[in-house]
């Protein structure tokens, strides 16, 4: 099938499949798993359930986390980064490598990542139709860290702050908007339970930094792996797991969730610790680091999967 001259799709080797593993979609239940644990906190709080704005918010959520991922590989090759990376972990590390290889083209995925942030604000405009004009602001914060992330002239991942962008984009903010979306007002409760989201997916991105940290600081790229290093990440990752069972606790204490709660996240500290020390020997163990990338994904799934399972007990 050939697609239509100067299409988004223009290639000669067009085919969907190309552009959806450009989305890099292995990744997506770190945005879409947030989006139904505040969707059950709102629905425990309030009664009711609006499949409508799950629906909406999920897709809104999908494409925009796909096109932070599709343009974060357009300003990456166009910074040198990942033209010069021969540490990365494939396919976790690295971007898709589909700029580099040919695939497409930088303009073609830039067109593409642009189109994805398009099609969210479709998904979002349908949720202020439906639910008001609150949702905007959620709208608007996503919107923004989708483009600054990698983008001039803010380039977040560059100067340090991804880390905290990606934190709030996939933790903060959809667990408390998704609650928001149900319950029709803001909860305490779904903003003191987004922060294990938060430091679970924050810690998706600390690991991942270790593999790129040369070519990263080779081109300029200061992310937090580049300023402070491989071992001191490895604490960071650490202190990130166990504060994530500090806030389950406070949310315990609260009268939020029960004790029973915090029983896998303690649990979950155990491939986490594995995960730190590979971080801390990166250099010397690049094979293992692997294993640390995959447990730390399967940590913020199972993690927020049992919060999913306790937070209207």
């Amino acid at each position: 099938m050939q697609a239509p001259a100067n299409s988004v799709f223009n290639a000669p080797d067009w085919n969907v499949k190309n552009y959806f593993l450009a989305t890099r979609p292995m990744f997506f239940t770190a945005s879409l798993l947030p989006v139904l644990l505040g969707t059950a906190i709102g629905y425990g709080l309030g009664g009711q359930f609006d499949v409508w704005a799950l629906l909406l918010a999920l897709l809104a959520v999908a494409f925009v986390h796909a096109g932070i991922n599709v343009l974060n590989d357009v300003y990456d090759d166009l910074g040198g980064t990942d033209r010069i990376n021969t540490s990365r972990i494939s396919p976790f590390t690295g971007g898709s490598r589909f700029i580099q290889n040919k695939i497409l083209s930088n303009a073609q995925m830039r067109r593409f990542g642009y189109l994805l942030l398009s099609l969210s604000v479709i998904m979002g405009a349908g949720l202020v139709l439906h639910k008001g004009y609150v949702i905007l602001l959620y709208g608007l914060i996503g919107l923004f860290i989708g483009v600054a992330y990698s983008a001039p002239p803010f380039m977040l991942a560059s100067r340090a702050f991804g880390e905290t962008a990606i934190a709030l984009g996939f933790g903060v903010l959809p667990v408390t908007g998704a609650a928001w979306l149900q319950l029709g007002q803001f909860s305490w409760e779904a903003l003191l339970i987004s922060i294990p989201a938060s430091l679970w997916v924050a810690n998706i991105i600390f690991i991942n930094e270790v593999p790129d940290l040369n070519a990263d600081e080779a081109t300029g790229k200061r992310t937090l792996a580049v300023r402070i290093g491989h071992e001191s990440m490895a604490g960071i990752y650490l202190l990130s797991n166990v504060l994530a069972c500090v806030a389950i606790y406070i949310a315990f204490s609260l009268g939020y969730v029960p004790l029973g709660t915090l029983v896998v996240p303690l649990l979950l500290l155990l491939p986490a610790s594995y995960a730190s020390y590979t971080i801390y020997h990166w250099s010397g163990m690049p094979e293992k680091i692997v294993v640390g990338i995959k447990s730390t994904i399967a940590i913020h799934t199972v993690g927020i999967l049992w919060l999913l399972a306790w937070v209207n007990n």
